[in-house]
């Protein structure tokens, strides 16, 4: 067991400290249903109890059938349930394996036998799929099955069971910084998803990293929209408060539910994908909302545009903060930005079209712009770095940032490097430039920018041109063709649909909106689409992959 002095090793055991130090505090907070009033009822775990059943649920994974080192699917909704499995697990020392449930039925099936998972812990409409779908990890068979849900499925572990303090328990073994924490798959919105190898020292800097940016302090209450990041609520002292919503379906979530649990507990920290901050701010814009209690808010997985930042900080106090940390499923935090800084001169460099402001790289993490190539890069040296504020790819180098995928050792070579000293870094696979005052700026994807006999073109900085356009609500550049003889278009999602004069005269203007600037004079051609393919998980990603295919076909008819 860990001691009162022992350094954490171990992701858990931020939650073993809290119970020690505020056993009687909540340590997470969960809806459960409405009263006669229609008023949301809520049940809850404190930090002792959480702590507690955590401990005794370790303990039996571990007499059933989970070992140490154990790759884990782990495919559980957001409830109190989900908090207390994911604590065991890193207890027990096994491996939870977590897949976005929106990448689709084939990539699941695919990203369970590429992590070569041995047990499976899911609701029964997991069990169900892995039944119907034959899904598999490492062999024909899965060495232990747990289903979460009052009674059991036939053929698995019931929860219920798990909840039993053992007769002879099995001590839980601390764990090294370096061993395995987890596996977190990537959301495949630029490819395939790959699980990236999580270690627990990659968990505790991203714990340091983030407490020490944002300053966040012991017995807040944090309203949560994505679960994960709620799993590190005890590591900074706060009470993770769930909200009654869909959480793959972040864009579609009810305004007033988000309202009536910041009301019901006074939150202070609210972290919420752009796609829902998007949401809740207008509909609080349209009611006159204000939330005194709020004195953070973190939005992140997604560029959030400076309109929408405004229109949310018009609900907060005047001393509350805003901040966007910028990074990535393999490397988060790189950079954290507040809201005065994006709202200030940065945002008018953006409507020029020289990228988006992404904050200050995160001390003592040390990021580096890499001449752009598409090619393995081992080892690098001075002359492959770009300084002066021009374009390259984005590295990343600092303990949060993860140094493997779980079976892609093509795509680990592709996406890691090192330079001549030994110290290794991440290649982020996005493009962007250092200012001259150090902020950081993106400028758009790796993969998406389009490549013309005449130069390329990045899709930050052109669409940002183009959606000054009043009568645009957004557009997404793509590249007509095979590299480097690529034509560039704009795809464009008007914010109502138009006639096919209308139509005409949107072309015409925003042709005329591309010739006041150097680097859009080349974007001649424009395609209407009334809704852009976007990723589930924060439903702002957009597949520009999925439009250039669509383009393609598109322009070819015409």
């Amino acid at each position: 067991m860990q001691t009162e002095t022992a350094p954490i090793t171990n992701i858990s055991r931020h939650l073993t400290r809290m119970a020690k130090l505020r056993p009687f505090q909540e340590a997470v907070i969960f809806p459960s249903g409405r009263d006669k009033s229609g008023r949301t009822t809520y049940t809850h775990l404190t930090y002792a109890q959480l702590e507690s059943m955590s401990e005794t649920v370790a303990q039996q994974l571990l007499s059933n059938g989970v070992t140490q080192g154990m790759r884990t699917a782990f495919m559980v909704k957001p409830s109190l349930e989900f908090f207390v499995m994911t604590f065991a697990l890193f207890k027990a020392r096994a491996i939870p394996v977590l897949i976005d449930p929106g990448i689709g039925l084939k990539n699941m099936k695919r990203c369970l036998a590429e992590s070569e998972a041995e047990a499976f812990v899911g609701i029964p409409a997991a069990h169900v799929a892995r039944l119907l779908f034959n899904w598999r990890g490492k062999s024909k068979t899965w060495k232990a099955k747990i289903s979460i849900s009052p009674k059991s499925f036939p053929g698995t572990i019931s929860y219920q069971k798990l909840l039993a303090i053992p007769e002879h328990p099995k001590p839980l073994h601390e764990s090294r910084l370096d061993d395995v924490a987890a596996i977190l798959f990537t959301s495949g919105s630029t490819g395939a998803p790959k699980g990236a190898i999580y270690t627990h020292r990659n968990f505790l800097s991203q714990v340091d990293l983030l407490a020490s940016s944002l300053h966040i302090q012991l017995g807040e209450r944090d309203l949560c929209t994505f679960p994960l990041f709620a799993l590190f609520a005890p590591a900074f002292g706060m009470t993770a408060v769930i909200p009654e919503m869909d959480f793959t379906r972040p864009a579609k979530v009810n305004p007033e539910k988000i309202k009536e649990a910041i009301d019901n507990f006074g939150i202070s920290n609210m972290f919420g994908s752009p796609a829902l901050i998007k949401r809740v701010a207008a509909h609080g814009k349209a009611h006159s909302w204000h939330f005194p209690s709020l004195k953070r808010v973190i939005s992140a997985g997604a560029p959030v545009p400076a309109s929408v930042i405004e229109s949310f900080r018009n609900l907060l106090p005047a001393d509350a903060e805003f901040y966007t940390p910028y990074g990535a499923t393999e490397s988060l935090p790189v950079a954290i930005a507040e809201s005065r800084l994006l709202l200030g001169e940065a945002r008018k460099k953006h409507g020029r079209g020289l990228g988006l402001c992404v904050g200050t790289p995160v001390a003592p993490s040390v990021v580096k712009i890499l001449r752009i190539t598409d090619s393995e890069l081992p080892v690098f040296d001075e002359t492959d770095l770009l300084s002066d504020s021009n374009i390259g790819e984005i590295i990343v180098s600092g303990a949060q940032v993860t140094t493997a995928y779980f079976n892609r050792d093509e795509a680990t070579r592709l996406a890691k490097t090192k330079d001549r000293d030994g110290l290794f870094y991440h290649r982020m696979g996005d493009l962007g430039y250092i200012d001259e005052e150090g902020h950081l700026w993106f400028c758009g994807r790796k993969s998406h920018r389009v490549q013309t006999m005449k130069g390329d073109l990045y899709t930050i900085p052109t669409e940002a041109v183009f959606n000054n356009h009043p009568r645009v609500a957004r557009t997404a550049l793509v590249g007509l063709g095979v590299a480097p003889h690529q034509t560039p278009l704009l795809c464009v999602e008007p914010l109502r649909s138009l006639s096919k004069a209308e139509e005409a005269q949107l072309f015409a203007e925003l042709k005329t909106l591309g010739d006041h600037h150097s680097h859009t004079r080349s974007v001649q051609q424009f395609l209407l689409h009334p809704d852009f393919p976007v990723d589930i998980r924060h439903n702002a990603k957009i597949f520009r992959e999925k439009l250039k295919v669509w383009a393609d076909q598109t322009w070819q008819k015409q």
